[in-house]
């Protein structure tokens, strides 16, 4: 790791977001060390597609059937290895986007963006740590006058900046490549730990919930569940559900009186199968007519599951229990499923659904439509089946599997807790470096 001291001699930059900086560091205007690329993408000369997404340039499927892809990829522009792309657009509404990204091979890019070329290539990566660094402080925010959708090259090539010699620029590169390297590094080992607890976490959970203390077994006839305890029975699901309902958002305009807290998507905390906050007042309130809050009033037990919406990552189907202290309704995308406690603990189904679900059962009762995922509870319930031991036993693998899951989310949380601070530590190091704040020797 290069030693790291500060400037002896610095001097005003005359720049707000910059401030001091090294004596003999000079200031520039964007626009004296960039140009626009406008090169139009005619005839599909080229055809290795590119986006900015969080802050990387990567390579897209021209070929993809994705319907989010245009027509025709004539008005793109071809950029180079270098060339420094900007997002610009939306800058009313989305405050958390990386706007700036650095290409790295020649291809085409939408012409939404502004892509800026170095004139002299050598400046091109310490160009980007400094854009990056200007976007990092959300400094695209501040730019030009009210509220802006969007900002375009005529006003981002009146920025100033600073820059130091070659010398000092390939330093820092050189510094800040090894630096965000390794944090990134640690950061990606750090969330695969995280996934392997996960998955440690979901076999301990399948093996309870199929193989309690037992020698002597029996086939269950379902591939996914496999064999089960001899002295379980295997019951269809819809046998031990007392009540299924949708939820729905309050919609009384004259029911002001009638409102009532709404728990929402946003509130679960699906790893831990509960909700994330105990505070009523942190939780949306909606009128709900007299109706509405008889239906949807929600009972300690109940069980909370994910019907529509997801994604990729996040396909739908994760369940929660409701086991809060206080009134509250469910809103829309969310089905609230209540069991027969004379033959299943609510608890017990909530870890019977959740090695439903990461068996990917639930996959074949989901449907997509235009983006978003609908997944066919009372089908699930019709067809599949759940394994119950005495309501005693079910009671012991609730205490065992409680307390081996409580000890495997405080370290997952330990771990989570440990990314935003390596992030944290990565952002400010470039700000600094790329400011002047710190020298590179």
């Amino acid at each position: 790791m290069s030693e790291i001291t500060t400037y002896e001699k610095t001097k005003d930059s005359g720049i707000e977001w910059i401030g001091s900086v090294p004596s003999h560091w000079r200031v520039h205007t964007l626009y004296q060390l960039v140009t626009q690329v406008k090169e139009k993408n005619s005839n599909l000369q080229e055809k290795n597609l590119l986006s900015l997404s969080y802050g990387k340039i990567k390579r897209k499927d021209i070929d993809s059937p994705d319907g989010l892809l245009p027509a025709s990829f004539d008005g793109y522009n071809i950029i180079e290895d270098g060339d420094i792309v900007l997002r610009l657009t939306d800058l009313q509404n989305d405050h958390t986007s990386l706007r700036v990204g650095l290409a790295t091979e020649r291809g085409i890019i939408t012409s939404a963006y502004t892509t800026l070329r170095p004139i002299d290539t050598s400046n091109s990566k310490y160009l980007y740590y400094l854009l990056h660094a200007f976007d990092l402080k959300k400094g695209f925010y501040g730019m030009g006058s009210g509220v802006r959708q969007g900002l375009n090259y005529a006003e981002v090539k009146e920025l100033r900046v600073v820059l130091p010699g070659q010398d000092e620029q390939n330093a820092i590169v050189r510094f800040l490549d090894n630096q965000c390297g390794q944090i990134d590094s640690i950061i990606e080992d750090t969330k695969s730990s995280i996934d392997e607890y996960k998955k440690w976490k979901t076999s301990l959970i399948f093996e309870a919930m199929t193989k309690w203390k037992s020698s002597d077994y029996k086939s269950s006839g379902i591939s996914w569940l496999g064999d089960i305890p001899k002295s379980w029975h295997l019951v269809p699901i819809k046998q031990v559900v007392l009540q299924r309902d949708g939820g729905a958002w309050g919609n009384d305009p004259e029911g002001s009186d009638l409102d009532r807290i709404c728990m929402r998507i946003a509130d679960f905390s699906f790893e831990q199968g509960c909700f994330k906050r105990q505070l009523t007042d942190l939780y949306t309130k909606r009128n709900y007519s007299a109706s509405q809050i008889k239906k949807l009033t929600l009972k300690f037990g109940d069980i909370l599951v994910e019907k529509s919406g997801g994604g990729e990552k996040t396909p739908v189907g994760r369940a929660v229990l409701f086991d809060l202290d206080f009134e509250a309704l469910y809103a829309n995308f969310m089905e609230r499923i209540r069991v027969d406690t004379k033959k299943v603990l609510p608890k017990f189904f909530l870890y019977f659904w959740r090695a439903l679900y990461f068996r990917t059962v639930t996959t074949a009762y989901i449907k997509q439509t235009t983006g978003i995922q609908n997944l066919n509870i009372p089908l699930l319930l019709e067809k599949e089946y759940i394994p119950l031991p005495s309501l005693e036993t079910q009671k012991k693998i609730v205490t065992h599997l409680d307390s081996l899951c409580n000890k495997i989310d405080e370290v997952i949380d330990e771990q989570q807790r440990l990314i935003p601070d390596l992030e944290a530590y990565k952002r400010s190091l470039i700000y600094e470096t790329v400011m002047g704040k710190r020298k590179v020797v």
